[in-house]
């Protein structure tokens, strides 16, 4: 073996000597539009979007307001409404699209925690679902998960790549379901040329710090239809403010009912708008990297590389590939790690991590905040007794448990690429081939 060739981790040269930059894909990139943004409305003094001290003499300009048109247009949707976070946006479009006690709504086994508990707060019983090799939905285990209690769908766009989105809504059209796309991990992803989000009754964004644009926190819904835009917006603000005539009588059965309070101030809001100008440049550089990388290691022998549903429409924030066996994920990624590569595995049993539904103890257990344990008691749940177990969804455990997953920020220099297809070639070479 050439002194090259000699692992990192048995004493070897590093095949990367450059730091990783963290995975902040907008907020590494916060400069000074964001800065003029933020100082026009401090200047203004108006922090809140419905009124200011400008309101009386017309001078009120809302970049919450701004922020919805601008980031509807990018998208191609009829409507955007600005919420506190991807969290609030689901539950507000589980909200809207009708769904309640007695229902089922079907998520997949492979998500944040975020989109399972959405369907809790608004009172309906989650349904899980295997992933298939892409890691998003399996369109067959969904047609398989449907019963009379379906209410609705939440394909969730996982690591930033989209979902089978023809095949998905097929299904639901068919069976009259509705469709909320979690988008929070996706922004400015697509599926056959159609932006992600726009293909379901709403789609749910996040503005996160650990996401593609950030305002810190923060979250965006979409929807082309009028009647679910009423009713997000009523039950996102319990005010109503939006109305036309704030106390007027309800125009039509379901416009107006109690609601959380949600709303998106005018700071946050002013950062989005800001981020929103950077979408296509971040998400550029992201897929040229990932690109540059992937073709470069495209011959190695022993990695499947997770298949994509769409590349074009692949936001490219990370690689994933899979070793033949889950046992062999740990030491090859140790390995990695010894060369500068900033790898990791997406599943270990022994580490809990609230994307995967095993390390979801509160909803095995169906925890609940008081004991009553509604929505799992519900009287109007008429199917049998909800149960849910660590090993209930093998194939997704397979896949996640023999993954490798690296993050490619855009931030990180395209001289990193060669050195990071280096220590992939080393590791393999040594451990898989």
């Amino acid at each position: 073996m050439a002194d090259g060739d000699k692992l990192a981790i048995e004493g070897g040269k590093p095949a990367k000597d450059t730091p990783n930059p963290p995975m902040f894909p907008g907020g590494l990139e916060v400069g000074e539009l964001e800065k003029k943004y933020v100082m026009e409305v401090l200047e203004s003094k108006n922090l809140f979007r419905y009124y200011g001290v400008g309101a009386a003499t017309g001078g009120h300009s809302s970049k919450t307001d701004a922020l919805e048109r601008e980031f509807a247009g990018k998208m191609g949707a009829g409507h955007a409404i600005a919420v506190n976070s991807c969290t609030s946006a689901l539950i507000s479009s589980l909200v809207a699209c009708g769904v309640g006690p007695g229902d089922e709504v079907i998520i997949p086994s492979y998500t944040f925690f975020a989109s399972c508990s959405a369907v809790l707060i608004a009172k309906a019983i989650p349904v899980l679902v295997e992933v298939d090799d892409s890691l998003t939905m399996d369109p067959e285990d969904l047609s398989d998960k449907i019963t009379e209690r379906t209410k609705a769908v939440v394909p969730v766009h996982m690591r930033g790549a989209p979902c089978r989105m023809d095949e998905i809504v097929r299904i639901c059209r068919e069976n009259d379901l509705k469709i909320i796309e979690d988008v929070a991990q996706a922004m400015g992803g697509s599926f056959g040329g159609k932006p992600l989000g726009t293909f379901g009754d709403c789609g749910c964004f996040s503005l996160q710090y650990h996401k593609i644009l950030t305002s810190g926190e923060g979250g965006i819904i979409l929807t082309d239809d009028d009647v679910i835009y009423d009713r997000a917006r009523c039950y996102h603000d319990s005010a109503a403010c939006w109305r036309p005539t704030r106390f007027e009588s309800p125009r039509y059965q379901g416009e107006v009912f109690p609601g959380e309070n949600y709303r998106m101030g005018e700071l946050p809001a002013a950062v989005a708008l800001a981020q929103l100008s950077r979408l296509d440049d971040i998400l550029g550089k992201m897929r040229e990297r990932k690109s540059m990388i992937r073709e470069g290691i495209s011959d190695l022998p022993g990695l499947e590389f997770r298949r994509l549903n769409d590349e074009e429409g692949d936001t490219g924030i990370c690689l994933i590939f899979y070793l033949p066996k889950d046992e062999d994920v740990r030491p090859f990624v140790k390995a990695l790690q010894a060369e500068g590569v900033g790898a990791g595995g997406l599943f270990d049993k022994g580490i809990p991590d609230w994307h995967i539904y095993a390390h979801w103890p509160h909803l095995m257990r169906k925890m609940t905040a008081t004991e009553e344990g509604c929505p799992f008691t519900c009287p109007y749940y008429r199917g049998p007794k909800p149960s849910y177990s660590e090993d209930m969804c093998p194939k997704s455990l397979d896949y996640l448990g023999r993954s490798v997953h690296i993050n490619i920020p855009p931030q990180m220099p395209l001289s990193d690429c060669d050195l990071i297809i280096r220590g992939l070639e080393k590791v393999t070479r040594a451990l898989i081939a």
